[in-house]
């Protein structure tokens, strides 16, 4: 099967309406991306660190806002600091065995300490600047993601790390500016992973403005991706069934609300202010 015929069959496995796509164009990278699964089961094998640290470097090539460069890529392959760091970020039993952790720190400490060195004054003390950090760490982490992918490595990113973020932060010797944005579990894969289907193309991609079909447009198509994506993937479980009751069809949207029917990390924001930002 050639890249082409290879693309759309996979992007038609992750979207309804990738039917009339062109993918005339298709090259291996484009296949690799479209084929990408998250990975949670792995060879109890080791990944080489000059290995991890050559994967960090490409990534590092990705681009970065302003040349600023203020992302950094820790990488724990320590088996006692794995499992400590494992059980920071969770309870599951996949991510203490993952062969090597990496997280993704947004980093604006080389940033205050250049205008320091130059005698500047740093005027940009506000909410853009964090933000500026946290977009820089998530596109290496993609950039990692899908060089690791490359070289036949299995990765899941684990935005867990954030529900402890200040022990994190201790355990990993953050210092002030520094902060984790997400966690990646890296190994080689021991078990084929399964797409996940998106949601359809006609709601998230847009052009020349926004065209948001309305709620009840928006609700119908939503209502069609739970059908489709239940007959592909079906939850195993459903959440919060004491508190919310079994839910007699659980399709993506009523997992996605019941997920967020309950804080999550409600103290982010002290955290960052905590490391030496303003959020304003």
């Amino acid at each position: 099967m050639s890249d082409s015929e290879t693309l759309r069959e996979l992007l038609c496995a992750r979207f309804q309406d990738a039917q009339d796509l062109d993918t005339g164009f298709a090259a291996a990278a484009h296949v690799r991306m479209a084929a990408h699964v998250s990975q949670r089961r792995y060879r109890d094998e080791a990944v080489p660190l000059p290995m991890l640290q050559t994967l960090a470097a490409v990534a590092l090539a990705a681009p970065t806002k302003s040349d600023l460069q203020s992302r950094d890529i820790l990488i724990v392959t320590d088996a006692a600091r794995r499992r400590t760091l494992a059980g920071l970020i969770g309870p599951d039993e996949w991510i203490a065995a993952a062969p090597a952790l990496l997280v993704f720190c947004g980093n604006h400490r080389r940033q205050r300490m250049l205008h320091q060195w130059h005698g500047h004054a740093f005027a940009n003390d506000h909410l853009d600047w964090f933000f500026n950090a946290a977009v820089d760490a998530a596109i290496v982490l993609a950039a990692f993601i899908a060089a690791a992918e490359a070289a036949g490595l299995g990765c899941c990113p684990l935005s867990q790390i954030r529900n402890r973020a200040a022990e994190v932060s201790a355990f990993l010797e953050l210092p002030e500016f520094v902060f984790p944005v997400a966690g990646l579990a890296v190994g080689w894969p021991s078990a084929a992973g399964q797409i996940s289907p998106r949601l359809p193309l006609s709601l998230t991609v847009h052009v020349d403005r926004h065209r948001d079909p309305g709620e009840a447009a928006t609700r119908a198509a939503i209502d069609d991706y739970d059908r489709w994506r239940d007959a592909r993937q079906p939850y195993a479980r459903q959440r919060r069934v004491k508190a919310l009751g079994q839910a007699d069809f659980y399709g993506w949207s009523q997992d996605k609300a019941r997920q967020y029917s309950v804080p999550e990390r409600a103290d982010f924001g002290r955290f960052v202010r905590s490391k030496g930002f303003s959020l304003d």
